[in-house]
């Protein structure tokens, strides 16, 4: 077999170029999505969204062309229809659950998205495509630094240890509502000896974005009590 036997006549050259120009066209609209997700280090990042633009292209490529030597009647949207349920599968993978709060939304989302501009180009609508590959770029970089809502506070993890004199947890919580806080998860065990007073406090609260990290870590070094403390932001 010659290497054009490869190509099915049913198809010209200019056609498989015409294909292969879209599998590419669609690996740089993802690349360009992926590109914002990994400089915010985001598990789904630039090979991902590459791989998940470029398969949805190839897809609906197969899904419009490939069916050409089969029965009139075929259904030739069934391989994309099930790219758009069966992408869910890598949405999932990237969203967790940590402590009342969800991450990962907007990554899946991304992905979601990012398979529905891979099959707009993979059917040859490269003008829909890019539109779309834009409005999301766009969406993520403005949304990102222009935050509204619930996007506008952020989780800090609290972890200290505490000579506990019977009245550090009532004055501890007081604080966090003084600083206008809101607890998300709070965990206390003890850090020695059962009978020592030493209490280990693991404390995840969800502060504005433009909180000042730094009057939680004055408030732990100027009490005698904290025998120990980390205070870790954005986690």
């Amino acid at each position: 077999m010659g290497f054009s036997d490869i190509f099915k006549e049913d198809f010209a050259l200019w056609q498989y170029l015409d294909f292969f120009i879209r599998i590419l066209v669609a690996c740089v609209c993802g690349a360009a999505i992926g590109f914002e997700r990994s400089k915010r280090l985001k598990n789904a990042g630039l090979r991902t969204h590459i791989m998940v633009c470029c398969a949805s292209a190839l897809m609906m490529i197969v899904s419009k062309h490939g069916f050409t030597d089969i029965a009139h009647g075929a259904d030739p949207a069934r391989i994309a229809a099930q790219v758009v349920s069966g992408i869910s599968f890598l949405g999932a993978g990237v969203i967790f659950k940590h402590g009342a709060s969800i991450k990962g939304l907007t990554t899946a989302a991304g992905i979601w998205a990012t398979a529905g501009i891979g099959l707009a180009i993979g059917a040859g609508m490269y003008g829909i495509g890019l539109f779309g590959m834009i409005v999301v770029v766009v969406i993520q970089f403005v949304m990102h630094k222009f935050k509204f809502g619930i996007e506008s506070w952020t989780d800090n993890k609290l972890d200290f240890n505490v000579q506990e004199d019977g009245t550090f947890q009532k004055e501890f919580l007081a604080r966090l509502e003084s600083w206008n806080t809101q607890l998300e998860e709070i965990d206390i065990d003890n850090a020695g000896d059962s009978t020592d007073g030493q209490f280990h406090y693991t404390v995840v609260i969800k502060t504005p974005s433009d909180f000042p990290i730094d009057d939680i870590v004055q408030f732990f070094a100027n009490d005698a009590r904290i025998i120990r403390f980390s205070v870790i932001p954005n986690v």
